[in-house]
């Protein structure tokens, strides 16, 4: 609100000037400061399910704009004290509460429509789906048909047979470079889990996202005893013993066994981080003001008495990294890539029966089934440094079998904040902690597992209801398809299919027209930055025919947009320490965030993120490796990848409330990841605080959650089935008491 001026001041030129200034500047503020809002205040009904604005918006707007009454005018007090009747509020605090009633004007929309949506048909859709209503009409592609096979069995719970589900079609490719069959916990070589073909009846699409551009069936559905029957899943009312002693089962050793049988596939050494020596090492150059030289930038040392080497426990011990001698990488060149999947866990975390079976799972479709491409770890943060565990071997194996079930341990790497501080010594130590540093583990990882060529950063809480391996795979295929022209651009935003038509061509299209020359081509030149990324072709991009880019693998793959921070008001954005020299703040860092580190990145990418952070560079986790990739010149991709909504968006409004920016994307000054806009993701399959994942899960899983799941509910309709999805977050997956509703609740907005 505007204060209330004086008579006299009012009478004066220059109050005269500055009250008509502040005035304006409000006004300007609250409709032009965010541009893509000024319809959401104005809409009335253009929409059946949209109701008038919110009363508060339009009291806002007709505040802003109406003259003040010169009876109120009253005669000027101390304009320092709050307290005092006659207090002048300062501009800047205008300004603030301006803003602040514009976004709770803005947040009330959200809620108003989110509300409204709920009545309309359509509304929850996503729930209370079973396999009793599977549409088995859509056509599929032969690839997709030649990757199914009619099980010999009904099984009794349904009226459709199942289908022996095998996506891995690469099975020849792997035969040419020797790809022998693994064995699972059962003694011989892992079966294929099934699926049903088609999906429930009104089941929606992604509202954002799409299986047809990332190439993968979506046309297939996934209830709980075909997909982890396998591995451990029983019904309640099952009484038979299980098939397998799961206790006795170690996971590591079996995965060892596979990889020695495929050892001709692999570089099992891999290669030593080449970019400590060479990139700013002997260069003229500083990490930031007031850091130490570059020029003898090395790893720190080892303490001799000091073990914190991970790969305790994983073969042999190896030399320190510079006594290690390597094959050398042309006579590499043409191995197949590994990569590892680290699973985020931590001293403490009970693992109820749902965790082991998706652990299981993850390690027999993505690891034994391929005969090693990929190698599952449990990446275990010990969260009490007062245990000594590089210090004393029996409190290391101590803090391991206190915290991990005992299938898991020989696959278990245990680390601490004490271990990423040593090994980075110019960080802040306050900065140098899981909650601001998440990726130096993953950085000191990879420095001592040289021999992966990307790690996939994985949330515990996540959970694929389809088929690991088909999944990971069509994510990686299609950031590898990506051309470089205009990927930043497209990255930044979420495609939405319903508005933005086929992704190859319509999207690339409007993004390149929005974009304009505000387009990134290389990386930007900052002369404390030495790229080690490959330079464009050309200059311009227009000059690039979508060529440049293409087969390459990505160095960066996230399953949420690459947003720019600038303006964004997500609370993270100014946690970024050194990168600056004389010229350049720290501050003005161009940088990129996305929120839920759930990723993949390349060895190159946290290779060059280790020696920037032993330079005394740092930033927050969700920027870390997309500042990084864009900084070097290295290729990031937002894979694009289904995502369900609770609530029937048209397009176009799902583009108002999550690409909000004046080019359509989704960073901007009422970016969704903003303080106390987040409650925009309650109502999504992906978010770190999304409502219908748990719920989902749940009913998948047989349980009863909000009115729907549970024994006699599915007598009645039959078995939650899903297609293929990622969803996050899921906890505490176990069976419910009558009348039980999970609820996620964002702490803001």
């Amino acid at each position: 609100m505007l204060a209330v001026q004086p008579r006299r001041w009012l009478t004066r030129p220059k109050g005269l000037f500055v009250f008509a200034f502040t005035v304006a500047t409000i006004y300007w503020l609250m409709w032009q400061d965010t541009s893509q809002y000024r319809h959401i205040i104005q809409k009335s009904t253009e929409a059946a399910v949209v109701a008038e604005p919110p009363r508060e918006a339009v009291q806002v707007a007709q505040v802003a704009q109406a003259p003040l009454p010169v009876a109120e005018v009253k005669e000027v007090g101390s304009i320092d004290d709050p307290n005092d009747p006659n207090y002048i509020m300062p501009f800047e605090d205008k300004m603030k509460e301006a803003q602040e009633e514009q976004q709770e004007a803005i947040r009330q929309q959200f809620r108003l429509e989110h509300e409204q949506l709920g009545f309309a048909f359509g509304a929850d859709a996503i729930y209370g789906k079973t396999i009793n209503t599977l549409d088995t009409n859509k056509p599929r592609s032969s690839s997709f048909e030649e990757q199914l096979t009619l099980a010999d069995e009904l099984p009794y719970f349904a009226s459709h047979k199942p289908y022996v589900y095998n996506p891995y079609t690469k099975e020849k490719e792997w035969n040419k470079q020797g790809y022998v069959p693994c064995d699972g916990p059962e003694g011989k070589p892992v079966a294929d889990i099934m699926a049903f073909k088609g999906v429930p009846k009104d089941f929606p699409k992604p509202l954002i996202g799409s299986y047809e551009a990332l190439g993968m069936d979506g046309d297939l559905c996934f209830e709980r005893e075909t997909r982890l029957g396998m591995y451990g899943f029983q019904n309640a009312n099952d009484s038979s013993p299980p098939s397998v002693d799961w206790d006795k089962v170690n996971w590591g050793e079996l995965q060892d066994n596979c990889i020695q049988k495929n050892k001709a596939r692999f570089d099992l050494d891999g290669q030593p981080n080449a970019y400590v020596k060479s990139v700013y090492s002997h260069q003229k150059t500083t990490p930031f003001i007031g850091a130490e030289s570059d020029y003898e930038l090395s790893d720190a040392p080892k303490n001799p008495h000091h073990n914190d080497d991970l790969r305790r426990g994983f073969g042999p011990p190896r030399p320190p990294v510079a006594e290690r001698v390597y094959n050398n990488p042309k006579a590499t060149a043409k191995k197949e890539s590994r990569t590892a999947i680290l699973l985020r866990t931590y001293t403490g975390k009970d693992y109820n029966e749902n965790d082991k079976q998706a652990i299981r799972a993850l390690i027999s479709e993505v690891s034994l089934r391929t005969g090693g491409l990929y190698q599952v770890f449990l990446l275990v943060h010990v969260r009490d440094n007062a245990y000594a565990i590089w210090d004393d071997e029996g409190t290391y194996q101590y803090v391991l079998h206190q915290s991990v079930p005992p299938e898991f341990r020989d696959i278990a790497v245990l680390w601490n904040d004490e271990a990423t501080r040593a090994m980075y010594p110019r960080l802040d130590p306050d900065k140098a902690t899981v909650h601001v540093a998440q990726w130096l583990s993953v950085q000191k990882f990879i420095q001592e597992f040289p021999e992966f060529d990307y790690v996939w950063n994985w949330e515990m809480d996540a959970r694929i209801t389809g088929q690991h391996y088909d999944f990971l795979e069509k994510l990686s295929g299609f950031a590898k398809r990506q051309p470089r022209r205009g990927l930043w651009e497209r990255s930044e935003r979420y495609y939405i299919p319903s508005a933005h038509g086929d992704y190859d061509t319509e999207f690339r299209k409007q993004v390149e027209e929005a974009a304009g020359a505000d387009t990134i081509w290389g990386p930007p030149d900052l002369p404390f930055i030495h790229p080690v990324g490959p330079k464009p072709p050309v200059a311009k991009p227009e000059d690039d025919d979508y060529k440049w880019g293409v087969g390459e693998e990505a160095d960066l793959i996230t399953v949420a947009p690459i947003i720019n921070v600038k303006n964004s008001g997500w609370v993270g954005a100014n946690d970024v320490w050194g990168f600056n020299d004389s010229s350049h703040a720290t501050q003005q860092l161009p940088r990129r965030v996305t929120i839920v580190t759930h990723s993949r990145i390349s060895k190159r990418l946290l290779d060059i993120m280790h020696v920037e952070n032993l330079r005394g560079n740092h930033i927050a986790s969700e920027m870390a490796c997309q500042t990084i990739a864009m900084l070097h010149g290295l290729k990031a991709v937002y894979a694009p990848m289904p995502m369900f909504f609770d609530r029937p968006w048209k397009g176009e409004d799902v583009a108002r409330w999550f690409n909000p920016g004046e080019k359509g994307e989704s960073g901007g000054d009422n970016s969704p990841i903003g303080w106390g806009r987040e409650a925009r993701y309650g109502g999504t399959t992906w978010y770190y605080r999304a409502s219908p994942p748990q719920r989902l899960y749940n009913n998948m899983m047989g349980y009863e959650d909000t009115k729907m799941g549970g024994e006699e509910w599915e007598d009645m309709h039959g078995r939650t089935c899903l297609p293929p999805m990622l969803m996050h977050p899921i906890k505490d997956v176990a069976p419910t008491e009558s009348g039980y509703e999970s609820e996620s609740r964002l702490p803001f907005g």
